[in-house]
């Protein structure tokens, strides 16, 4: 399968996910659908890192991550220092939360749990928006 574009390059996510098997789940089927993908972290740090190496497009974030920082906080400083936008993925949708995260131009919201074919068109939406 082609590999999904955003312009002129392949859309390469990076998945920030705390759930092993969720993770998994997602790399699979985006890869399957024919995305790159930049890497997998389980903590805003390693996030971070991995966007700094690996040049994503866009970040498929969790806001309930290991860690002493939360996915808003690691997507914030993904907008501020790279210029990247995150989906966000969480159970738990408090108004502080949604407010928190409005500063990091989010792609949009996936509800846990959530379907495969949920992610996808979301992440198909998001990147032919960018």
């Amino acid at each position: 399968m082609p590999a999904a574009q955003a312009g002129d390059r392949p859309v390469r996510i990076l998945i920030v996910e705390d759930d092993f098997l969720v993770a998994l789940q997602a790399e699979s089927a985006l890869i399957e659908a024919g995305f790159e993908i930049a890497g997998i972290a389980s903590k805003a740090e390693e996030a971070l890192e991995l966007a700094a190496s690996q040049n994503p497009t866009l970040v498929l974030m969790d806001i309930r991550l290991a860690g002493k920082r939360d996915g808003v906080d690691a997507a914030l400083d993904l907008f501020r220092t790279h210029g990247l936008r995150s989906i966000f993925a969480t159970a738990h949708s408090d108004r502080e939360v949604l407010n928190r995260a409005e500063a990091a131009s989010p792609l949009g919201w996936l509800q846990k749990p959530y379907t495969m074919a949920s992610l996808l068109e979301l992440v198909r939406n998001a990147a032919a928006h960018l």
